[in-house]
C-alpha cells in the first residue's frame, strides 16, 4: 500500500520517546533495551498503548538497535528480537486503525571511507532487519541517522527488499549539518531521488530549534515532511527535559507553513506530548509544499546548484592521457586523487570520473576511485562510462546526487541507462546522437534531445535532472558544425528549457593555438546558454572566461567574486592566471599530502626527510603543527569529520615510518604517553570514541581503547596497571551518565593523580564539572588539546 493510500489527508501523528517512558516505568533497560520484548513484553506493549490512547496514528516497534553489531554478545539474533517486537506492537494496536512502523536506527559503526564498515556489510545488516519485520508491520522508519552514506544504504535495502513505504529522518545540529557534515539539501536530493516516501528530521534539538531546519528542508523536497524533535534539552543531573508538553504542541505549530505532516516526539517526550500535538493541530490545515527545486548535484557536504555556469573538470578521464591510463592500470589511485585535488584548486566544481582503460576490471576500479575521491574532495562527481553495468555499480556506491555521462538516442542506450538513473536519483546527460551518429543539422539534434527527454519523463525522471550535450567535433574537420552546435544549445535552452553541457576542447583538436580556440569557443557557447562546460580548469584562459561572463551578465552581483579574486593579479598572456585564492589554497609538501589523503607520497616524503633530519623533529616541527592546523579548520567548519579522519589516517602513515626508523636505531618509540579511553558501562555507542582514538593516536599518544559498555572497575584497574595519567570517558545516553559519574568517583578514589576528560551527546560542560571531570570534550579535536595539557 502506498503512503498516500495509508493515511487520509491532513496531519499524521507519530509516537514519542520510548527510552523516556522506560525510565519512568522504573525498568532498567540495560545494555539492550530491545530484549525487554522478551523479558517484559507487557511494559513494551503498555508504552505503545499509552501512545495510541494519546492519539498516535503510528507506533514504532521497539527495535531501534536490532542489528548484528549492537546485539553482539546478547545471545539473540536480530530477526528473533524483531519478530517478538512486532508481536508486542500488534498486541498494543489490536482493535485500532493504528499503523505499525518497523523502527531501524544506525548500526553504530562508521562506514567507508570514514570507518571500516563496507557498503555490503551495512546493506546485509539492514536487509536482515527489513526481511525480519516484513510480516506484521505497515511501514519502515529509518531514523536518527547522521551519516548520509549509511542512510542511503538502509534506504536501498528497504526499497529492494520490501514494498512497505519508507520514512527517513536524520539528526541535525543547529549548524544545519549532521555530526558527519551532511547538509539538509544533500539529504533531501539524495533520499527523494532514491525513492523515500517521506523525509525529515528527528532528535538532537528541541522544537524551538527546528523551524529554520524544516524551512530549509521544505525548499528542497516535494515529499511529506517528518518533524520529531526532542523535548528541548536534557538536564543530565535529573534527566528532565526543558520543554513541557503544552509548550511542545504550541511550538510545533510554527512548522505547519513549511509542510510538516508527520509529527511526533523523540527523546524526552511522552504520551502527554502527543496529546498536546493533537490539541494544538486540531483546527490547523496541512500545507503541502510544491517547491521549484533547481537542478543540483551533491555530495553529503556540498551542493552545486546549476543556476549559473558551473565547471566540470575533465582531467580524470584517461582518453588521450598516457600517465593517467598507466596509473589507473597500475592501481595508483593516489595519482588520480592528486589530479582531482588540483582540479578543485583550479576551479572545478564537479569532477568527471572515467575508468575506461583496456585490460582492467572497470567496474571495480571506478568504484574504488569513487570511494577514494569521496573520502577526500567534497565536490560532486560526474560518472562517465559507456557500460551500463559499470555505471550502475558506480551509482550504487556514490553518496549524493551524481551526473551520469551519458545516454543517447539509440534504443539500446535508452533502455540500458535510464532505469538506473531513475533508481538512484541521478542527473543524466543526453547526447544528441543516435544510430546514425552525430547529426549535421540543428533540427535533428533537437529531435534526438526531445526523444531522450520524452523517454526520461515517462520513467519519472523530471526535466530538472536532464542535461543535453549538443556535441561538437573539431572545427578542422567539420567547420560548419561548430555553428550548428551553438545554435542547438540556444534552441535547447529556449525551446526545451533544459540545461546544457559541452566538452569544449573537442573544438580544437588537430589545430595550432588550441587555448585561443577553446577560450573563444567557450565564450561563444556561454552566450548561447551553456550551463556545464566540461573543461580543464588549469588550461590558460578557461576559468577566466567564465568569471568574466558571470561579471558581464550580472550573475556576479557588484563584482563581489571577481574583484577579490583578480585585484592583485598580473595577467601574463597565454598562461593560466594564478589568483590570490589559488595561491592561498596551494598547500605544499607533506601538508599537501596529509591533508589530501596521499599516503604513498606521505611515506616517501617522510623517508626522504629522515635522511637529513631527526625523526622526532619531523614529529614536533611538521606533523603536530599540520594536525593542529587541520583541527582549526574543522573547528571553523571549513572541513568535516570525513576530511578530519582522512588527514589523521594519512598522518598515521607518517608516524609509522618514523616509528620504524626509531626501532631500527634502538632509540625507542615516539609515544608521548598513555591514554585510556572507554564508553561507559551500559552504553554501546562508540562512534565518537573511535574518532577520538584516531585523532589522539596520530598525535603520537599510546591509546588503550577498552571499547564500549566498560565496567568502572576495568577502567580503574587498567589505569593503575599501566600507570596512566589521562582517561577519556564517553556516554551518549542520559541513562548511562550515572555510570560515568561512578567511574569518575572510583578514579578519584583509587587513582587520584589521573586526569579525566569526558564527552558525549548528552553531556554539558557544567554537568561534566559537577561529576568531577577535569575536562569537557566538545569534539574529537578538543581531546587533543586536553592531552597536550596533561601529557605535553
Amino acid at each position: 500500500m502506498k503512503l498516500n493510500e495509508m493515511f487520509a489527508d491532513g496531519f499524521v501523528y507519530l509516537d514519542g520517546g520510548f527510552g523516556t517512558m522506560l525510565q519512568k516505568s522504573g525498568t532498567d533497560p540495560g545494555r539492550w533495551p530491545e530484549l525487554l520484548n522478551f523479558s517484559h513484553p507487557e511494559i513494551v506493549s503498555g508504552i505503545q498503548r499509552q501512545y495510541i490512547e494519546a492519539g498516535s496514528d503510528v507506533i514504532f516497534t521497539c527495535t531501534f538497535s536490532c542489528n548484528r553489531y549492537k546485539l553482539e554478545g546478547s545471545g539473540y539474533q536480530p530477526a528473533e528480537v524483531i519478530r517478538e517486537a512486532v508481536k508486542n506492537a500488534r498486541e498494543a494496536a489490536a482493535g485500532t486503525n493504528v499503523r505499525i512502523a518497523q523502527d531501524i536506527g544506525p548500526i553504530g559503526k562508521l562506514m567507508e571511507p570514514n570507518g571500516d564498515m563496507t557498503f555490503d556489510e551495512a546493506y546485509d545488516m539492514f536487509r536482515e532487519q527489513i526481511l525480519a519485520g516484513e510480516e506484521g508491520t505497515d511501514l519502515i522508519v529509518i531514523e536518527t541517522m547522521t551519516d548520509l552514506y549509511e542512510m542511503r544504504t538502509a534506504l536501498l535495502a528497504a526499497k529492494e527488499n520490501s514494498e512497505r513505504p519508507v520514512l527517513c529522518t536524520m539528526t541535525f545540529e543547529e549548524t544545519h549539518r549532521t555530526f558527519t557534515g551532511t547538509c539538509i539539501p544533500s539529504m533531501a536530493l539524495t533520499l527523494e531521488g532514491l525513492g523515500a516516501d517521506a523525509i525529515g528530521i528527528n532528535c538532537s534539538l528541541g522544537p524551538a530549534e527546528f523551524p529554520p531546519l524544516i524551512e530549509e528542508l521544505s525548499k528542497w523536497t516535494t515529499l511529506p515532511i517528518i518533524v520529531k524533535p526532542n523535548a528541548g534539552l536534557p538536564d543530565p543531573a535529573t534527566g528532565e527535559y526543558s520543554i513541557s508538553a503544552e509548550e511542545f504542541g504550541e511550538i510545533m505549530t510554527s512548522m505547519i507553513p513549511y509542510g510538516a505532516r508527520f509529527i511526533g516526539g523523540c527523546c524526552g517526550t511522552e504520551p502527554s506530548f502527543i496529546r498536546s500535538l493533537r490539541e494544538h493541530f486540531r483546527d490547523k490545515v496541512y500545507q503541502k509544499q510544491s517547491p521549484d527545486i533547481p537542478m543540483a548535484v551533491c555530495t553529503p557536504e556540498t551542493v552545486v546548484v546549476v543556476d549559473q555556469p558551473r565547471i566540470i573538470g575533465e582531467r580524470i578521464n584517461p582518453t588521450g592521457k598516457k600517465k593517467l591510463k598507466a596509473a589507473i592500470a597500475a592501481g595508483d589511485l593516489d595519482y588520480v586523487l592528486d589530479m582531482a585535488v588540483k582540479e578543485v584548486a583550479e576551479g572545478a566544481e564537479i569532477l568527471d570520473v572515467n575508468a575506461g582503460v583496456p585490460g582492467i576490471d572497470e567496474k571495480k576500479v571506478i568504484v574504488d576511485i569513487i570511494k577514494k575521491l569521496q573520502g577526500t574532495v567534497v565536490q560532486p562527481l560526474q560518472i562517465d562510462s559507456g557500460n551500463p553495468e559499470v555505471m550502475d555499480s558506480a551509482l550504487r556506491m556514490y553518496c549524493g546526487r551524481a551526473i551520469v555521462n551519458s545516454v543517447n538516442g539509440e534504443e539500446k542506450s535508452l533502455q540500458g541507462v535510464l532505469p538506473a538513473v531513475k533508481k538512484y536519483g541521478a542527473n543524466v546527460i543526453g547526447l544528441t546522437l543516435d544510430e546514425d551518429g552525430i547529426p549535421k543539422t540543428v533540427e535533428k539534434r533537437i529531435e534526438i534531445a526531445e526523444r531522450i527527454a520524452q523517454r526520461a519523463n515517462q520513467l519519472g525522471i523530471p526535466n530538472n535532472r536532464l542535461i543535453i550535450d549538443c556535441l561538437t567535433l573539431t572545427v578542422s574537420a567539420e567547420q560548419e558544425n561548430a555553428s550548428n552546435t551553438l545554435e542547438a544549445i540556444r534552441r535547447v535552452k529556449r525551446d526545451m528549457g533544459l540545461k546544457t553541457t559541452l566538452g569544449v576542447s573537442n573544438i580544437s583538436f588537430g589545430l595550432p593555438g588550441r587555448p585561443i580556440i577553446n577560450q573563444n569557443f567557450l565564450q561563444m557557447a556561454l552566450t548561447c546558454g551553456l550551463d556545464l562546460p566540461i573543461i580543464n580548469p588549469g588550461a590558460p584562459g578557461m576559468v577566466e572566461a567564465i568569471d568574466v561572463y558571470k561579471l558581464i551578465m550580472g550573475i556576479d552581483k557588484d563584482a563581489k567574486d571577481f574583484v577579490p579574486k583578480y585585484q592583485d593579479v598580473v595577467v601574463q598572456p597565454g598562461t593560466a592566471v594564478q589568483t590570490k585564492q589559488k595561491e592561498e589554497a596551494a598547500l605544499t609538501g607533506l601538508e599537501y599530502y596529509i591533508r589530501n589523503g596521499l599516503e604513498t607520497q606521505t611515506r616517501e616524503t617522510v623517508r626522504e626527510e629522515m635522511k637529513t633530519r631527526a625523526p622526532l623533529d619531523i614529529v614536533n616541527e611538521d606533523l603536530i603543527p599540520i594536525l593542529d592546523r587541520t583541527g582549526k579548520e574543522f573547528e571553523k567548519g571549513k572541513i568535516y569529520i570525513p576530511q578530519l579522519i582522512l588527514s589523521a589516517g594519512t598522518a598515521q602513515a607518517a608516524f609509522e615510518e618514523i616509528k620504524n626508523k626509531l626501532q631500527e636505531s634502538s632509540s625507542g618509540g615516539i609515544s608521548k604517553g598513555k591514554i585510556v579511553i572507554a564508553t561507559v558501562k551500559g552504553d554501546i555507542h562508540d562512534i565518537g570514541k573511535n574518532i577520538v582514538r584516531v585523532i589522539l593516536d596520530n598525535y603520537g599518544y599510546q591509546i588503550i581503547d577498552l571499547g564500549k559498555d566498560v565496567d568502572p572497575e576495568l577502567v580503574v584497574n587498567t589505569v593503575k596497571k599501566e600507570n596512566v595519567q589521562l582517561v577519556g570517558l564517553s556516554a551518549l545516553m542520559t541513562t548511562t551518565l550515572k555510570n560515568m559519574e561512578e567511574t569518575i568517583g572510583l578514579l578519584h578514589q583509587y587513582a587520584p593523580e589521573c586526569r579525566i576528560m569526558t564527552g558525549g551527546a548528552v553531556l554539558t560542560a557544567d554537568y561534566a564539572k559537577a561529576i568531577g571531570s577535569d575536562f569537557y570534550v566538545r569534539d574529537a579535536m578538543a581531546s587533543a588539546a586536553c592531552a597536550k595539557d596533561v601529557l605535553g
